[in-house]
């Protein structure tokens, strides 16, 4: 089982170099499933995080001191001292930016994705009876967050294409200002964001932002809610992937090869998957062979594959929207 190391975390932090935006003409749904099925698409937040841990050593600080409390908290709960519920509603406001009618994505669309998240975190989906059985003793079942919709702001822009900088973030760069970070969920959505030879679905802020001006979720606007164009993902659970982040969760592979997510009853798997995976799934990490959990929320995999969170993963979330934890203040409202 993985354990936590936490100076292990300073090997993590590593260069990235974004792309300058460009307002080159919109990318076709054709181009963005190609990219999908040559794994050139990812998840940002990673991206985004260690450049950010890379340049400001307070942000360092920061998450180091949140390992540590959630650490604290995981081992509190094993000694019965944390309440077992953790009910929190998290208030969600959408800033949604649009060039057409087409990427304005809908009030349908994003209530779905508010349902699908709900569904996800409550594992009340109907996929759930598709959880492996050596799985399902692990399985979170429902975590007690919650998410309800506040508000939809909508910008009409001639911006195209956005890269993972925050500039989406900002009325001064275009953007739209975050509604108080502190207390509410800020979710944008954006046309495109290339990146590198590929491009970013989505992605988050972790903890260590927490009511920072730019704390939040950017979504690509085919990848929010259901029915969406991109046929592997257009169920909402890219945006569940996205928050999963938010809550400080880490990618199920740890981002590198056999590399550790922090969490103990998610197996250790070599890197991340695409596609459908065909369970079981076995692969070999410090000479031991596991069945792998391709078919967790933190996991690359298409998202008809992808239907769980693990009771460790939601003891990191629950640590983080915890009374005293960095999101207390999704709780007041």
């Amino acid at each position: 089982m993985k354990k936590l190391f936490f100076g292990a975390l300073l090997a993590l932090v590593i260069s990235c170099n974004n792309e300058n935006e460009t307002n080159s003409p919109q990318n076709s749904i054709a181009e963005q499933s190609d990219a999908t099925a040559n794994k050139g698409a990812f998840c940002g937040s990673d991206i985004v995080r260690q450049k950010l841990l890379s340049e400001d050593p307070a942000a360092m600080q920061r998450m180091l001191q949140l390992e540590s409390r959630t650490a604290d908290f995981i081992e509190q709960k094993k000694l019965g001292r944390v309440l077992a519920d953790g009910s929190v509603e998290i208030p969600v406001i959408f800033n949604v930016l649009y060039t057409n009618s087409t990427n304005n994505v809908s009030d349908a669309r994003v209530n779905s994705q508010i349902d699908v998240l709900n569904k996800a975190f409550a594992s009340t989906h109907a996929d759930v009876s598709s959880i492996p059985t050596e799985f399902q003793p692990v399985n979170a079942g429902d975590t007690k967050i919650k998410f309800r919709l506040v508000q939809i702001n909508r910008k009409s822009t001639t911006k195209s294409r956005w890269a993972p900088d925050d500039k989406m973030k900002k009325a001064s760069t275009g953007g739209v200002d975050a509604t108080d970070p502190t207390k509410y969920l800020n979710i944008w959505v954006v046309d495109y964001m290339p990146y590198q030879s590929g491009y970013v679905l989505g992605y988050a802020t972790f903890p260590e932002s927490s009511g920072l001006w730019n704390d939040g979720v950017v979504m690509m606007d085919e990848y929010v809610g259901e029915g969406g164009p991109i046929a592997t993902h257009n169920k909402g659970r890219v945006t569940v992937h996205e928050v999963g982040h938010y809550l400080n969760l880490r990618h199920i592979w740890g981002d590198a090869n056999c590399g550790n997510d922090f969490v103990d009853d998610t197996p250790q798997q070599i890197t991340l998957h695409r596609g459908v995976p065909t369970y079981p799934k076995y692969e070999s990490c410090g000479g031991v062979s596991r069945s792998v959990m391709f078919m967790n929320y933190m996991d690359y995999s298409d998202e008809t594959t992808l239907f769980m969170f693990t009771q460790k993963q939601n003891d990191r979330m629950q640590a983080t929207v915890s009374a005293s934890g960095p999101r207390a203040g999704l709780r007041i409202l």
